[in-house]
């Protein structure tokens, strides 16, 4: 049967490789090429819209660099020379590499050697004339950033020209502890993005869905007052960027899940635009 890539399908398996998959990416706007350090379905954190199944607390395993190299070289080489377009039937329009993410079914960062792990990449995808056409992303709940190897990464990252997409689903503790099951402190968040923003173009990415007292009026207000805070400290930020659930969670909590209308989501993204940020919004 042919297999077909939507923006519904982030199927990690869907290329047979360890390390790296194909997504067509709502954010992005087309084929985002992913990189996933967590094959072992292992994370600190335990966000309830999770799309991993079978996910467990713990860290990334070792990483084997010769099989990331030769997957990466060679799904490289088969999007830009080979028929995989056509083979996994992408739409005219999103037929164009706009990013590598580092992502996958954990937190990144965790992985041994993370450093050493963004130049690899770097250095693939510069050397397939992928980079710096394209954009070098990290996607990473930023929860790991007063270690050594996550700071010595984002500076990898950053010589690249990459970005961070930091997680924030709630600038309260509470909508922490309830929407990702993290006892995160406040403090811990405030360091860590000052960390994040001093070493590499950071930007904000925010889950936005009704569960509980998720996303109240209380919280949207926590979160526009943190924004001035991060402002106030000249805590730079490149962007917002919002969205909603599209895909199925695997998380106990998936069948209370409500995804955010458009229109909710679009006022609170003037609200923020009103505080002066960029803002971008994915339904």
């Amino acid at each position: 049967m042919t297999k077909s890539l939507t923006t519904t399908n982030h199927d990690r398996d869907i290329a047979g490789l360890k390390y790296v998959y194909p997504v067509i990416s709502r954010r992005a706007g087309g084929l985002s090429i992913g990189i996933n350090f967590n094959p072992n379905n292992a994370c600190n954190w335990r966000c309830i819209y999770c799309q991993v199944p079978n996910l467990q607390a713990g860290n990334a395993p070792a990483l084997d660099f010769a099989l990331l190299e030769q997957e990466l070289g060679f799904f490289l080489d088969y999007v830009k020379n080979g028929d995989f377009f056509e083979q996994f039937n992408v739409e005219i329009n999103h037929r164009v590499i706009k990013d590598i993410a580092i992502s996958g079914n954990g937190e990144p960062s965790s992985v041994k050697d993370f450093d050493k792990a963004i130049q690899l990449i770097g250095e693939i995808a510069t050397a397939a004339d992928v980079l710096p056409s394209s954009n070098f992303v990290l996607i990473s709940n930023g929860s790991l950033l007063h270690q050594a190897s996550s700071q010595a990464g984002l500076m990898a990252l950053a010589r690249y020209n990459g970005e961070l997409w930091f997680k924030l689903d709630s600038a309260t503790e509470a909508g922490r502890k309830l929407i990702n099951n993290t006892g995160q402190s406040q403090q811990k968040l405030i360091e860590h993005l000052k960390i994040a923003t001093g070493l590499c173009n950071t930007k904000l990415q925010t889950c936005m869905l009704h569960f509980q007292q998720a996303w109240s009026d209380s919280e949207k207000q926590a979160y526009l007052d943190l924004l001035k805070e991060l402002r106030e400290k000249e805590i730079n930020l490149q962007q917002i960027m919002l969205y909603s659930i599209a895909r199925q969670s695997f998380q106990p909590e998936a069948i209370e899940l409500v995804r955010m209308e458009p229109a909710e989501m679009d006022a609170f993204a003037a609200d923020i635009k009103a505080l002066g940020y960029d803002v971008s919004v994915s339904y």
